[in-house]
């Protein structure tokens, strides 16, 4: 239902710029992890579950088998996007903004160190295999790439 909701909004937008000459632009973000990012709560992603145990010395609780495989993006990417998407006029156009690598959640666990235990909890009903964003289109509309590395982020709370 998430996603079909957010399907819905990027065509009503570009239904609104055809008809109606509105700009209108739609971003999908991918994972999006950094300084500030919730630790808790319906809307926490997995980067921020992890950092959240990790500060609190729990385990860390993977989904499923861990093989769901997640495309991670630093908030300063994003907010690069938005400000290059801000400057220009734009008709219904969607933007992926996403580092174009995904890893597994087994091994991003696993970037946190193996000194942390983990702990298997069931899967999510509806939860995606794999993400994976294609930047290309803001690449050649926004001149815009990812310039944050997942792992330095990791070092840095860890």
């Amino acid at each position: 239902p998430y996603a079909l909701h957010k399907l819905i909004g990027e065509q009503y937008c570009k239904l609104y710029s055809d008809l109606y000459g509105i700009e209108t632009v739609s971003l999908r973000y991918f994972n999006v992890y950094g300084h500030r990012q919730p630790t808790e709560g319906a809307y926490c992603l997995v980067m921020g579950v992890f950092a959240g145990q990790l500060l609190n010395d729990k385990s860390m609780t993977i989904n499923g088998d861990g093989e769901q495989r997640r495309d991670f993006t630093h908030i300063d990417d994003i907010v690069d996007g938005l400000i290059r998407c801000s400057k220009q006029s734009f008709r219904g156009e969607i933007f992926e903004l996403g580092r174009g690598v995904n890893h597994s959640i087994n091994e991003l666990a696993s970037y946190f160190g193996s000194d942390y235990p983990t702990e298997y909890i069931p899967a999510r009903k509806g939860e995606y295999d794999v993400t994976l964003a294609d930047y290309s289109e803001a690449q050649n509309l926004l001149d815009w790439k990812p310039t944050k590395d997942l792992s330095n982020y990791i070092k840095s709370i860890r």
